[in-house]
C-alpha cells in the first residue's frame, strides 16, 4: 500500500491516559512517511494549538480533533442509559475552519452544559454543529459497537441512520481498530458487514495511547496515578493489550489490506479533506467604548496627560515648587511612552486597565501599587495603574514595553483578596460574559514529585523513595537524566538494583508530561468576541470554567491576558485604614506616606520583621539587620538581593559590607558611578545592566532589553553575538578593548542575578506600608492581619507569641465583645467569632443581630434570642470550648453539660411563641411567664486547666487563654536551644534541643520491614514536623503516645519541603533536669569581671544548693579556658532562678548545663 494516516490519537493532553508528546509524534510521523496525523483527545482540545504549530513545522499536515463524550438521552439529564452508560465516544474531526469552530463550540458546550462525570454533548448540538465535521463511530465504547455488542444489529442500524443524517454527505465513517483486543476482533467483521450493508464508508485506527511498541507500561502507570492503584493490584484500569501504539502502514495492511482495504485507503482520503488554517498571531483585544470621533490612541493621550499633571500637583504638596526641568523630563517621558504605545497599537490596552482598576477604586477595593516591569512606566503611573514614580525611582519603560522588539504589554494587577471575585465579575459585565474567561494551567511532572509518584506505582517502600527523592538535586531546571549526571550514588543504586531502574526509567518518561488542569491564580482573558470563537472552554473539578488552552496558544489565536492577583497585605492594610478611621478618627492615606519614617527603619534594622510584606523569612530577617537601611531605597534593594543568586554568589553580603563602608566602593570607569552610586558599585538590577549598555557601547534602551534577555536566557551564542556588539559600540566611544571586555564579563557575571528594579520598587512599597503600620499601630494592624491569615494556624500562632512578646495581650472570643473579625479591644486584641471552628458565618450574623437590643445577659438569655436554626448545638458547643461565653458564665465544663436542656427549653419557647400559645398556658396569675421545671438534674462537670486548654485548641486551632507548655517555662529557658519560630534560621545539621507537645503522630513501616515514626511538635512559636527512626522509636514510643509535653533532642534537617528534625533522644519534660543536667558549669570572662563578682557567684551558688557538680571556667578569649572544679560539698541545683539571677548579675549567659 502507499502509506497511512492515523485519524485516532491521544496525547499527554488525555490527562492521565495519553502518553504521547507532540515532537516525538511529528518525528515518528515522518519516519513511517506518513503525510498527515489527527489528534483526537478525549473530551477536548487542550493541545489543539501546540500540535498545530509542531506538525507545521515539522512539515506534517495536523488533523484537528476529539473524542467527544455524547449523552445517551439529553445532555442536561444527569442519568445513565438503560444499558448503564452515561456517555458514548465519538470521533470529531474538523474538514475546514468551519469544522473547526463547530469544534470550539461543541467541545465547550460539552463542558459548560452537558457535564455528567464527563464533558458531553447530545445529539441536538451534533446536528447544530455539525458543518465542516467529519465523524467516525470510535472504540468499543461509541454507541454503534456498543449498540452491535449489546442489542444487536437492528439497534445498531437505527443508530448509525441518525449518525448518518447528522453528518451528511459521506462525512460518517464506520471505524475499526487493530488494537490486539479480542473484543475488537469479534467487533470488526461486524463493523465490516454493517458498512457494505448500508453503503457507510470505513476507516481504519488503531486508538493510539502510545507512540513506541513497548510503551504501554508507561501508559499503565499513568492509569494507576490517574484510578489511585498500584501495579500489581487486580483491579486496576488495564487496557488488555499492549497494541496501542503509532502501527506503521505495514502493520496496517497485515491486519485489513485483505478485509477491508478500502478502510485504509480511506484514511488518506480523509485527510485529504482535512484543510484547516488556524489565524495565529493576530489580536482580540476589545476596543473600549469611546464617544465617536475619539480614538483609543487621543483618549490615552488626553487621560494619561490629565492624570500627570495631577500627580505632579501632588508631588509640589509634598515636596515643595518642582524645577521646571523636572517637570520637563515628565511630560517628554510621558509623551515618548504614548508615542510607543500608539505605535504599538496598545493605546486600548492601556485604557481597558485603567478601567477596571478606576473602577475597583471607586467601589473602595483595595488595589496594589504596582507588580513586575509596568512600575517603570509613567503612562501607568499617571492612569493610576502604579503608585511608583518611575522618574523619582530610575525605573525603565523598556523594561516594560520593547519598542524594538514589540510584545504584548503584560500589566499584572494585585487586589485585596477578599474582592478580586468582584473585578472579575465587573469586566465580565462590561465585556459580555462570553467574552471573558480565566486561563487553565497544566501540572506537569518535575523529577522528585515523578520519583514519588512512580515509586508508589510500583509499591516501592516510601522511606526508600523518599530517601532517593531527596538524593535528586532541587534546581529547578533539573532533569532526571540531570541528575544522574549530579549524583553519582543514584547510577550505582540504578545499576545494582533492578527495581531502581525501573524506577528512574518512568520516572524519566513522565517528567514533564501534563499530570492535571487547575485554574491560573491571577490571569484572565478579554476578547472583543466570544472566547468560543477562538478557543475552547474547560470545567475544572472544581467547577469554574477556563479556557482549554494554556498561556501560550492563547496568545498566540490572539487572546489577551490580563492579570488579577489577589493579594492578602491588601486586605490587611485597608482594614488597619478602617479600623484607624472608625476607633480613632485617623483618615490615613497609605499611598501618601512618607517613605521616610525614621522609628519605621529602626524597627527593620533591628529584625523587627513579624508580619512586614514579603520580609518574615529568617533569610530576609538576617539580610534587614545586617543592611540596617535608613531609606525606601535600602527596602527596594533588599526586595531584589534576597534571592538565592545574589545569596548565594556573595553579592548581597558585599553589598552589604560596602554598604557600611567595610569595603571600597569602586567603578572600573567613571561612567559607571551615576549608574552604580545607588548600590554602592553592585549590579542589582536588569535596568543597570541596560543602562551600562546605553552609556558605554551606545545601545538604545530597546538594543539593551534584547541583552536583558540574553542574559536571562543564559544562551552562550547569544551571548557572544551580544558581547561583539557590546564591544564595537564600546570601543567606537573610546572605551579600550580590554576594559570594555572586562566590564562585558562583570555584567556578564553579576548581572545574571539582576532583578526587576520595577517590581522590587513597588514591592517595596507594600513592605514599607506594612512595616510603618505595625510600628505605629500595631493593635490595629495585627487584628487586620490576623483577620487577613485567619485560615493559616501557624501564621497565627506566630503572630500571638509576637503580640504577647510586645506587650499586646490577646483576648479570647467572647459573644458579647467580638466581633466577626479580630477587633482592637483597649491596647488588646479580641479575637472574632469568625475565629471559632464550627461556628459559621450564618451562625455568627444571628449572634451579632440579637446583641444589637444589648449584651446578652445568660446562656439562657443567648439562646432565646438568637435563630437556633442557624445558632445549633455544635455552634454553642464551639463558643463553650473557645471560651467565647466565659463572660456569661465562667463554668465551662457546667455550661456544656447543662447545654442539651438549655437547648431543649430554648427551643421549646420557640416553638410556644410561634403557636401563639405560650400568653394562654405558660402564665401566672400575676401574667408573668412561668419558669418551666427542669425535668432532672445535669451532673457538674468540672474541666480541669488541661480540659480547657484542650478544646481551645479543637475550636479555635490553638491555645489562647494558656498553654500546655507554660508550666515548663524554666525548663525551656535552661535547656532549649531553640524554638520552632527560630529553626529556620539554623543551618542543617545543627543540634537542636526543644521542647512541645507532639500531634499527629503517625508510625510507617520502613522497606526492610522496621517501623518509623512521624509527629508534629508544637511549642509557644508553632509547629515543626519530627522524624523518629527505627532505632529510637522502641524507647520513645511510651513518651509519644502521652499527651504530656516532651524535650527531645536531634538534629535539625533543611529540606525542599521546610524544615523537620530528626531525633535522637526523647523524654518527658517533666524529667528534662533530671536526664540533661549531670554538671554545672560557670564560665566568667575575665575581661569583664567587676569588683566583687566572684563574691556574688559564690553567694548565689549557697543559695541554690543541689545535687549537681559544679564547675569555674575563667577565660581569656583567644587564650586560656582554665577550669576549676567546685569542692565537693558545693553541690548545685541547675534552677531557673539560678540562670536568672546570674544573667542579671553579669548581664550575659553564665550558666551552661552539661549532659
Amino acid at each position: 500500500m502507499k502509506n497511512f494516516v492515523h485519524l485516532h490519537l491521544h496525547s499527554q493532553y488525555s490527562l492521565l491516559d495519553g502518553t504521547i508528546q507532540f515532537k516525538p509524534l511529528i518525528a515518528r510521523v515522518k519516519e513511517l512517511g506518513m503525510p498527515s496525523v489527527a489528534v483526537t483527545d478525549h473530551g477536548g482540545m487542550m493541545g489543539a494549538i501546540e500540535f498545530y504549530e509542531e506538525a507545521l513545522k515539522g512539515g506534517v499536515k495536523p488533523i484537528i480533533g476529539t473524542e467527544i463524550y455524547v449523552a445517551p438521552g439529553n445532555r442536561a439529564e444527569r442519568k445513565v442509559a438503560p444499558t448503564g452508560e452515561y456517555a458514548y465516544h465519538l470521533i470529531l474531526l474538523a474538514e475546514n475552519e468551519t469544522g473547526y469552530g463547530n469544534l470550539l463550540r461543541l467541545s465547550s458546550l460539552a463542558h459548560t452544559e452537558g457535564f455528567y462525570y464527563k464533558p458531553r454533548v447530545d445529539k441536538e448540538l451534533l446536528r447544530r454543529y455539525s458543518e465542516g465535521l467529519i465523524a467516525t463511530s470510535a472504540c468499543l465504547q461509541g454507541e454503534i459497537p456498543f449498540s452491535l455488542g449489546t442489542e444487536g444489529e437492528a439497534k445498531a442500524l437505527e443508530v448509525l441512520e441518525e449518525y448518518r443524517s447528522i453528518f451528511p454527505d459521506g462525512r460518517f465513517y464506520l471505524e475499526i481498530q487493530d488494537n490486539g483486543l479480542p473484543e475488537q476482533g469479534k467487533m470488526n467483521p461486524l463493523l465490516i458487514a454493517l458498512a457494505r450493508r448500508t453503503g457507510t464508508p470505513l476507516v481504519a485506527t488503531n486508538d493510539c495511547h502510545y507512540l513506541n511498541p513497548g510503551d504501554d507500561k508507561l501508559q499503565e502507570i499513568l492509569l494507576c496515578l490517574q484510578t489511585g492503584k498500584t501495579i500489581s493490584d487486580p483491579t486496576r484500569m488495564r487496557f488488555g493489550s499492549d497494541q496501542f501504539y503509532v502501527k506503521t502502514a505495514e502493520e496496517f495492511e497485515r491486519a485489513f489490506g485483505h478485509t477491508a482495504p478500502d478502510a485504509l485507503a480511506n484514511t488518506l482520503a480523509i485527510a485529504e479533506r482535512c484543510n484547516v488554517k488556524i489565524e495565529l498571531g493576530v489580536n482580540h483585544l476589545p476596543e473600549i467604548a469611546l464617544p465617536p470621533g475619539v480614538t483609543a490612541e487621543g483618549k490615552l493621550r488626553e487621560t494619561a496627560t490629565g492624570g500627570l499633571e495631577v500627580r505632579l500637583e501632588e508631588r509640589r504638596k509634598r515636596d515643595g515648587e518642582l524645577p521646571s526641568a523636572l517637570a520637563e523630563e515628565y511630560r517628554r517621558r510621558l509623551a515618548y511612552e504614548l508615542s510607543v504605545i500608539g505605535k504599538t497599537g496598545f493605546s486600548s490596552y492601556f485604557l481597558i486597565v485603567a478601567d477596571f482598576i478606576g473602577w475597583a477604586r471607586n467601589e473602595k477595593i483595595p488595589v496594589g501599587p504596582g507588580r513586575g516591569s509596568a512600575a517603570g512606566s509613567l503612562v501607568a503611573f499617571a492612569l493610576r495603574i502604579t503608585e511608583v514614580d518611575p522618574i523619582r525611582y530610575k525605573l525603565l519603560f523598556e523594561r516594560f514595553l520593547n519598542p524594538e522588539r514589540v510584545s504584548l504589554p503584560d500589566i499584572d494587577c494585585d487586589f485585596c483578596k477578599n474582592r478580586r471575585e468582584e473585578v472579575i465579575a465587573y469586566v465580565q459585565r462590561k465585556y459580555g460574559e462570553e467574552n471573558v474567561a480565566q486561563i487553565i494551567t497544566f501540572g506537569t511532572w518535575k523529577p522528585r514529585g515523578a520519583v514519588r509518584d512512580v515509586g508508589r506505582v510500583l509499591e516501592m517502600p516510601y522511606a526508600e523513595v523518599d530517601r532517593i527523592a531527596k538524593m535528586i538535586p532541587t534546581d529547578i531546571k533539573m532533569t532526571v537524566e540531570d541528575a544522574l549526571k549530579a549524583e553519582p550514588r543514584l547510577k550505582e543504586m540504578i545499576d545494582e538494583n533492578p527495581k531502581i531502574a525501573d524506577l528512574f526509567r518512568f520516572s524519566g518518561e513522565i517528567e514533564g508530561r501534563s499530570r492535571h488542569a487547575g485554574t491560573h491564580a491571577s490571569a484572565v482573558v478579554i476578547a472583543n468576541r466570544p472566547i468560543t470563537d477562538v478557543c475552547p472552554l474547560y470545567r475544572q473539578t472544581t467547577g469554574e470554567i477556563t479556557t482549554q488552552y494554556g498561556m501560550d496558544p492563547i496568545a498566540r489565536v490572539g487572546l489577551v491576558k490580563f492579570d488579577f492577583l489577589g493579594l492578602r497585605t491588601l486586605t490587611a492594610l485597608d482594614d488597619t485604614r478602617k479600623l484607624l478611621k472608625e476607633l480613632g478618627g485617623i483618615d490615613l492615606d497609605l499611598d501618601a506616606l512618607e517613605l521616610t519614617d525614621a522609628e519605621t527603619y529602626e524597627a527593620l534594622g533591628r529584625g523587627d520583621t513579624v508580619g512586614v510584606f514579603q520580609s518574615e523569612s529568617p533569610g530576609f530577617t538576617q539580610l534587614v539587620k545586617n543592611l540596617k537601611p535608613d531609606q525606601f531605597n535600602h527596602l527596594v534593594d533588599m526586595v531584589a538581593l534576597h534571592r538565592p543568586g545574589p545569596l548565594q554568589s556573595g553579592m548581597a553580603a558585599d553589598f552589604v559590607e560596602r554598604r557600611h563602608g567595610r569595603r571600597k566602593v569602586e567603578f572600573p570607569l567613571p561612567q559607571l558611578k551615576e549608574i552604580l552610586g545607588d548600590t554602592y558599585g553592585v549590579i542589582v538590577y536588569q535596568e543597570q545592566v541596560m543602562e551600562i549598555a546605553k552609556a558605554l557601547a551606545g545601545f538604545t534602551l530597546g538594543e539593551a532589553d534584547v541583552l536583558r534577555k540574553a542574559m536571562g536566557k543564559k544562551d552562550d551564542a547569544l551571548m557572544e553575538r551580544q558581547k561583539a556588539h557590546f564591544l564595537d559600540g564600546a570601543v567606537s566611544n573610546g572605551i579600550p578593548a580590554a576594559k570594555a571586555a572586562a566590564i562585558f564579563d562583570l555584567i556578564r557575571q553579576f548581572g545574571g542575578y539582576g532583578f526587576n528594579k520595577s517590581h522590587s520598587a513597588a514591592y517595596a512599597l507594600l513592605a514599607y506600608q506594612t512595616a510603618y503600620l505595625k510600628t505605629h499601630y500595631p493593635v490595629e494592624y495585627f487584628s487586620a492581619l490576623m483577620t487577613s491569615e485567619s485560615g493559616d494556624t501557624d501564621k497565627i500562632i506566630r503572630y500571638i507569641a509576637y503580640c504577647r512578646e510586645k506587650g499586646i495581650p490577646i483576648l479570647p472570643p467572647d459573644v458579647n465583645e467580638s466581633r466577626f473579625a479580630f477587633f482592637p479591644s483597649g491596647g488588646s486584641i479580641r479575637f472574632g467569632l469568625s475565629a471559632i471552628k464550627g461556628l459559621g458565618a450564618s451562625a455568627i450574623d444571628s449572634i451579632l443581630d440579637a446583641r444589637k437590643e444589648g449584651p446578652f445577659r445568660s446562656v439562657r438569655d443567648l439562646l432565646s434570642r438568637v435563630d437556633l436554626r442557624k445558632v445549633n448545638k455544635r455552634a454553642v458547643e464551639s463558643l463553650i470550648k473557645s471560651g467565647g461565653l466565659d463572660s456569661l458564665d465562667p463554668d465551662r465544663g457546667k455550661v456544656f453539660g447543662e447545654l442539651p436542656f438549655l437547648l431543649e427549653e430554648a427551643q421549646a419557647e420557640v416553638r410556644r411563641r410561634e403557636s401563639g400559645q405560650f400568653a394562654l398556658f405558660f402564665t401566672s396569675p400575676e401574667g408573668k411567664p412561668r419558669k418551666r421545671e427542669r425535668k432532672e438534674e445535669t451532673a457538674a462537670v468540672c474541666w480541669s486547666r488541661r480540659d480547657r486548654l484542650t478544646y481551645e485548641k479543637e475550636s479555635l486551632g490553638f491555645y489562647i487563654t494558656g498553654h500546655p507548655m507554660d508550666a515548663f517555662a524554666g525548663e525551656i529557658a535552661l535547656y532549649a536551644n531553640v524554638t520552632t519560630g527560630k529553626l529556620a534560621s539554623m543551618k542543617t545539621d545543627a543540634e537542636v534541643r526543644i521542647g512541645g507537645l507532639v500531634t499527629g503522630l503517625k508510625e510507617k513501616m520502613t522497606r526492610r520491614g522496621e517501623k518509623m515514626a512521624t509527629f508534629t511538635l508544637e511549642d509557644l512559636d508553632g509547629t515543626v514536623e519530627v522524624v523518629v527512626f527505627p532505632n529510637q522509636l522502641p524507647e520513645s514510643r511510651e513518651t509519644l503516645g502521652s499527651p504530656e509535653p516532651v524535650f527531645l533532642t536531634g538534629r535539625l534537617k533543611l529540606e525542599e519541603q521546610g524544615v523537620k528534625i530528626h531525633v535522637e533522644e526523647v523524654f518527658r519534660m517533666e524529667n528534662v533536669r533530671e536526664r540533661l543536667a549531670k554538671s554545672v558549669h560557670f564560665h566568667l570572662l575575665l575581661d569583664r569581671l567587676g569588683p566583687g563578682d566572684i563574691g556574688e557567684l559564690q553567694k548565689t551558688i549557697r543559695r541554690n544548693p543541689g545535687e549537681k557538680k559544679g564547675f569555674l571556667h575563667v577565660i581569656r578569649q583567644g587564650e586560656y579556658d582554665a577550669v576549676i572544679a567546685l569542692p565537693d560539698g558545693c553541690g548545685v541545683a541547675p534552677s531557673l532562678e539560678l540562670a536568672r539571677d546570674l544573667r542579671n548579675r553579669f548581664g550575659y549567659d553564665v550558666l551552661r548545663l552539661h549532659g
